[in-house]
């Protein structure tokens, strides 16, 4: 008899009388391709639909607003009150469930932060009057009133009504959102309920009140038998809010009255937590499952962790020491929806793993918009399998081996096309390569040397240490060429910049042994900072000097609240608004609003840029009937858009 690999995690679980197929959950995701800002269209239903087609035991969407007049914290969150949504919300269902997944609605109110609401005309309600910053997506500041007794009353009811809608439409289970700073989390908070009535206060009991209100309520409208999942905090991980003893608490007093204790950390107030709800870069695999499995120990209802996992070995282990009954996975599942079929078959290393760049969740801030760094096929789901067997089988030179050119390699021999891949340095992975030894980039090198690994084996004829040429091109006669020759460190006009004592950012990533004890970087890009960070926790002191007031971070909003913390932790120097006129043998002469200042440095490194190869691609434009070019090569960006390019230029080939 054939023995699973990870037993523990493929051994399904019953909560209230529906069944889940194994201990994978598809944690809540939501905000995206809604229609009119509310309802979950076709876009929306494929969307989580690929999960569930995946293997995941359950598909959440997320952000269901029960009182959109009082509730709704952006333009697009889904309006789960409005009787419009009952069509759009089953048919959604239905795509997740046809799948074998079980579909959950995440029931969410926005409390202080419902600045949707507010901005349609209706009152900002909290658990107290105060004044509030808005929340991550927002800079404004808000009065927010007490909500008053008969519109908690209100809430509860809107609550029930919300459950109750999920089940007539098809959803297995509701997930009432209780941590992370939505209302249910400012009634528990102690640091944001403040009330004096029976809603709040120094009592605990005040304090969850609402939050077992709503569930004694959901009850006795959908039937003892419909599962109910609690989302909390289990810390707030802010100074001023709750540490994990009181989280234990919560607990025991949610313990028997709901069926899934799901356990995340972080409110919106704390501007540090973030990267505890969202573990960015810097952050170990599971890095919060220790709240999860300490509140394990206090309760008999089953308890889900979430937070940066995408290794099967690491989820089994949780659940086989009995810490935790189930793993909620969001961004992992985009990485890799195949994630949970490919691990229950054994398949490790081909799960595409979540290499936590954090470009999905930014995209969400700043287009209303999923997406994928090393996935593609995220929010394109509509698209099916763009990948089909081409009409027209061609012969396709793809002139560098980087994340654009492996991508193009995968994609065209999955098309059925002949494929020669000409790498000009010895190694696939192209530039990125030289981060390989960084510990917080692991998972992007496993990413690299994943790719390069099916590369090798999937039948290109791949030929390293070999530049593309006109005249190799003319040898090689291809149909088409996919230029992806990526681009080269642009070293600074500054006078000093060829001496000893100053090398390029590739150069101290591969050698770091050859940087001294004092650094100064000239440059405050993605490249600047983090191998700053790198050469910081290596012991070295690092400063940073970057032209602009800000650092470049390419437009990644999330990742660079991470950048924040991190260069605070690691004590990294940040010297902004500010020229570098002159590197000497002691350091950088510099400039600043006209005044002139000397950094000391024992080495200099340059990372101001790169400058594409467009030249070297321009000189094989003509030596084939099709030409692309793609990557840095065209304009350096970033991994999102080299994947993206590669993999639907690819898909166009071969219809003539």
């Amino acid at each position: 008899m054939k023995k699973l690999k990870y037993p523990h995690l493929f051994e399904p679980i019953t909560l209230g009388k529906t069944l889940f197929r194994n201990r994978i959950f598809g944690s809540p995701l939501g905000g995206m391709n809604l229609y009119e800002g509310k309802f979950p269209g076709t876009e929306s239903h494929a969307f989580y639909a690929r999960k569930a087609k995946g293997g995941a035991a359950s598909v959440a969407i997320g952000e269901c607003v029960v009182d959109s007049a009082h509730g709704r914290g952006g333009p697009v969150h889904t309006a789960i009150d409005d009787i419009r949504a009952i069509s759009y919300l089953s048919k959604l269902a239905e795509n997740i469930n046809r799948y074998g997944a079980v579909p959950v609605a995440e029931l969410a109110h926005a409390g202080m932060y419902s600045e949707a609401s507010h901005a349609a005309g209706n009152p900002l309600y909290g658990p107290v009057s105060m004044t509030v910053k808005g929340a991550v997506a927002s800079a404004g500041v808000s009065q927010v009133e007490e909500i008053p007794a008969e519109v908690i009353e209100q809430t509860i009811e809107a609550y029930a009504n919300s459950a109750l809608t999920a089940k007539n439409c098809g959803f297995g289970m509701v997930m009432i959102h209780g941590g992370h700073g939505w209302l249910m989390s400012q009634f528990i908070s102690p640091y944001t309920n403040t009330r004096t009535d029976e809603w709040g206060g120094s009592s605990r009991e005040n304090r969850m009140r609402l939050p077992l209100a709503v569930i004694e309520r959901i009850r006795q409208k959908c039937g003892a038998d419909f599962p109910i999942e609690f989302r909390m905090s289990g810390d707030e991980c802010n100074p001023a809010g709750y540490g994990i003893e009181e989280g234990i608490e919560i607990a025991k007093m949610l313990d028997g009255k709901v069926d899934l204790i799901h356990v995340s950390t972080g409110v919106h107030e704390c501007y540090s937590s973030f990267t505890k709800t969202s573990p960015g870069l810097f952050d170990e695999d599971g890095c919060n499952a220790h709240y999860a499995a300490e509140i394990k120990k206090h309760v008999k209802t089953p308890v889900a962790t979430v937070g940066a996992f995408s290794d099967p070995a690491q989820m089994e282990e949780l659940i086989a020491s009995g810490k935790v009954d189930i793993i909620e996975i969001a961004r992992g599942l985009m990485a890799d929806p195949d994630l949970p079929n490919k691990a229950r078959r054994g398949r490790d290393e081909d799960i595409r793993q979540c290499i936590r760049c954090l470009e999905c969740f930014s995209s969400l801030l700043n287009k209303f918009q999923f997406c994928c760094a090393i996935n593609p096929e995220i929010s394109n789901e509509l698209d099916g399998d763009v990948l089909k067997p081409a009409e027209v089988k061609k012969k396709i030179l793809i002139a560098g081996g980087g994340i654009a050119g492996m991508e193009a390699a995968l994609a065209a021999i999955k098309c059925g096309h002949e494929v020669v891949l000409c790498e000009k340095s010895g190694n696939l992975g192209g530039v990125l390569k030289v981060e390989e030894k960084v510990p917080f980039k692991q998972k992007l090198d496993r990413y690299l040397n994943q790719q390069a690994r099916l590369v090798m084996e999937s039948g290109a004829d791949v030929r390293l240490d070999t530049e593309v040429t006109p005249e190799l091109a003319e040898e090689i006669a291809p149909d088409v060429i996919i230029a992806a020759m990526g681009a080269r460190p642009v070293i600074p006009p500054i006078p000093g910049i060829d001496g000893s004592n100053v090398i390029g950012a590739e150069e101290a990533y591969l050698d770091t042994e050859k940087v001294g004890k004092k650094v100064v970087m000239l440059g405050g890009g993605l490249v600047g900072i983090e191998l700053g960070l790198y050469l910081a926790r290596l012991g070295r002191e690092v400063t940073v000097v970057e032209m602009m007031p800000q650092p470049n971070l390419g437009g990644n909003t999330c990742h660079g609240i991470a950048l924040d913390q991190e260069i605070e932790k690691r004590n990294l120097k940040l010297i902004l608004s500010t020229k570098a006129l002159e590197v000497t043998d002691k350091g950088v002469w510099t400039e600043n609003m006209n005044s002139r200042t000397f950094y000391e440095a024992d080495t200099v490194i340059y990372a101001t840029g790169m400058r594409p190869l467009r030249e070297e691609a321009a000189a094989l434009r003509e030596c084939s009937p099709e030409f692309y070019q793609i990557g840095d090569c065209v304009t350096p960006k970033n991994i999102h858009q080299a994947t993206k390019t590669a993999y639907y230029i690819v898909s166009s080939l071969g219809k003539f």
